[in-house]
């Protein structure tokens, strides 16, 4: 225990003074997290490893669980400032934009690895895992007031949401040995995900709101009873076959009806920045050298179709849903990255024997490098919490 707590320690100091050399530079502060990571890491200083020795050196999983509360928490106070009428507005726009994008990306990277040689089960997987937009880093690229108020914010939100549900089916598939069992899973999905809904704003109106009118002189309770909230609807997601994030997500949106949502969410940030800043550092541990050199040209390749086409292509069929052409394009460049879902995809993957270790270092590989490469193109263009230009630059 106090080998991880000297560990924790090291990331926290590792990464705060990264992250003050980026903003010297005027670089994204997520570059200094991840660059922590490559340092302490595997291939770095070696105080995190990829499996973990007792009383030596804990395992960068051991980081990854820590990170997964900033996940529940981003999700959860992106659903907190999002009323349901909003999202059931866009939810339409949201569905035909993802649908369309994830079967073109599907198709391009499939043709790709195909073109390269990979193997079908491969290309078929890595594909799958490519096509979806990183939910933790739009929402947090995105300024509180475009998030809380705006269409922009309002657009996203519902097409992460929409891109989860397709997650979802692809990560039964992966993570399922046993054809039938897997086909039995797709089948009740939807209905546990009604469940879900049912069930927590049944919980919010009749137990919590009812529990936070008895404590709403204490600010403290309040807070500690929102996290509550958060954390068990998660749970309860994930003990229903559904991500822990869809459930942090509907937690919040179940509050978003009441008066104190918008204090909730201004009092949680922080916690939820330091909590993020262990998911990025753990991307960067994560980097295996040895497995990168008979696929970083593959994977730099693949990282161009995704940070470099997919954004035009986004912009196209936004445009094509009906919204101006300054807007798709910025909506392009926002989801113009691959998501965190590849990452668990591939891990899901190889553990299945579904999915070679070459080719999950190359979803990897292409996941980290389009994250960076995306954050750079979204901060130096448009405004974000971490904007590089003074004007540019919007909490």
């Amino acid at each position: 225990m106090d080998n991880l707590l000297i560990a924790i320690s090291a990331v926290t100091v590792g990464s705060a003074l990264l992250a003050w050399l980026a903003c010297q530079g005027r670089q994204p502060v997520i570059l200094g997290y991840f660059l922590c990571g490559v340092l302490l890491g595997p291939v770095g200083m070696q105080l995190f490893s990829s499996v973990g020795t007792p009383d030596v050196t804990p395992a960068v999983g051991t980081l990854h669980e820590i990170s997964r509360l900033g996940v529940m928490l981003l999700l959860f106070l992106a659903g907190l400032v999002l009323h349901v009428d909003r999202l059931h507005t866009f939810f339409r726009t949201a569905v035909v934009v993802t649908l369309g994008k994830c079967a073109l990306m599907w198709a391009v990277m499939f043709a790709f690895l195909m073109v390269w040689r990979f193997g079908l089960r491969d290309s078929l997987i890595a594909s799958l895992a490519l096509m979806f937009s990183s939910t933790i880093l739009v929402v947090k690229l995105l300024p509180t007031t475009t998030l809380h108020q705006k269409r922009m914010g309002s657009l996203c939100i519902a097409v992460l949401i929409a891109e989860d549900l397709l997650a979802v089916l692809v990560l039964l598939f992966a993570g399922s040995s046993a054809r039938a069992g897997a086909i039995e899973l797709l089948l009740w999905l939807p209905l546990r995900f009604l469940l879900l809904l049912a069930a927590t704003f049944a919980g919010e109106a009749f137990v919590l709101r009812r529990m936070m009118r008895r404590a709403d002189t204490y600010n403290e309770v309040l807070v500690m009873l929102c996290l509550g909230w958060c954390v068990g609807v998660a749970l309860l997601a994930q003990k229903l076959g559904l991500p822990h994030e869809i459930g942090a997500f509907v937690a919040g949106v179940s509050i978003a009806r009441g008066k104190i949502a918008l204090l909730f969410s201004e009092q949680l940030k922080p916690l939820r920045d330091f909590f993020l800043m262990f998911f990025f550092f753990v991307l960067g541990a994560g980097f295996e050298i040895g497995q990168l050199r008979g696929i970083w040209l593959p994977a730099l390749l693949a990282t161009a179709i995704v940070a470099g086409a997919r954004p035009f292509l986004l912009a196209w069929l936004f445009r094509r849903a009906g919204e101006p052409a300054d807007f798709a394009r910025e909506m392009g460049f926002r989801l113009g990255q691959a998501s965190e879902f590849a990452l668990i995809i591939a891990v899901v993957g190889t553990q299945e024997n579904l999915l070679s270790p070459e080719m999950a270092a190359l979803v990897k590989l292409a996941t980290v490098l389009s994250m960076l490469v995306s954050s750079y193109l979204v901060v130096l263009r448009y405004p974000t919490p971490i904007g590089v230009q003074p004007g540019l630059q919007r909490d």
